[in-house]
């Protein structure tokens, strides 16, 4: 019994790894920095990383010896199914939104406590809103983290109030105001919230089962981004929402 918990402890410290490749903009990291990452002695990180270098998972150069992640990760993706992906599916619209309307378009779902984008459109525009797909945020601010815990479960709302990492600077009865507001009008917005100099829009799309199956958001620079603009930009983010729905179960 005691083999097993430590091969699943192992795992899930190999599987720790890999994710540190999620966060920011992390593409290569040293020894050093994983272990200070995942909070591990780098004694036990190096059999982790040697061993995952092996099976191809990551590689490591050997002028800097920083990792990256290998062609095994790139190989499992193309097993991935794509027919049904919203971010598949949903991509041609996004990008006939950022035409009409100028600005970086995702799209955004709730796991857990957190918003994944699984999707981003850039604006073409010089000054623009770079997101990066697979970033994952925080639920407590933001447009299109609002618009997700506004249709949660109930049950995911209180714990999230309860998480301990909530942001002091977010009042808990404001934010619980904001949400009901959000399911009346059926949109969020937001004005640098998470990034200064930065607002966002955001509307839920509704699948056909009657869900909120992700949310749609718009964001650029807060220069072109007024809260009237936002309003005005909630409307088409709506409408393009209800067809998207239908695209999706």
């Amino acid at each position: 019994m005691e083999d097993r918990k430590l091969t699943v402890r192992a795992v899930e410290r190999a599987l720790d790894i890999l994710l540190c490749f999620t966060q920011d903009h992390d593409y290569d990291l040293s020894l050093t920095e994983i272990s200070a990452k995942i909070g591990l002695h780098k004694s036990t990180v190096h059999r982790l990383l040697t061993t995952l270098e092996e099976k191809g998972f990551l590689l490591r150069d050997e002028g800097t010896e920083k990792y990256r992640l290998g062609i095994r990760i790139w190989e499992l993706s193309t097993h991935l199914p794509t027919v049904d992906e919203p971010a598949v599916l949903l991509l041609p619209a996004m990008e006939r939104l950022r035409d009409q309307l100028g600005e970086t378009v995702s799209l955004y779902l709730r796991d857990d406590l957190e918003r994944v984008r699984i999707q981003a459109v850039q604006s073409r525009q010089a000054i623009r809103r770079v997101a990066q797909i697979g970033a994952r945020l925080p639920l407590s601010v933001g447009a299109s983290s609002k618009v997700l815990a506004a249709y949660a479960p109930h049950e995911v709302q209180a714990r999230l109030l309860a998480d301990p990492a909530w942001p002091e600077t977010v009042d808990r009865s404001q934010y619980l105001e904001q949400l009901k507001e959000i399911t009346r009008r059926g949109y969020a917005t937001s004005f640098e919230e998470r990034e200064p100099g930065a607002a966002a829009v955001a509307v839920p799309i509704v699948g056909r089962g009657g869900g909120v199956a992700a949310a749609l958001s718009l964001s650029g620079p807060v220069s072109r981004l007024s809260r009237e603009t936002l309003e005005e930009y909630a409307r088409i983010l709506t409408e393009a929402a209800a067809d998207m729905g239908l695209m999706m179960g």
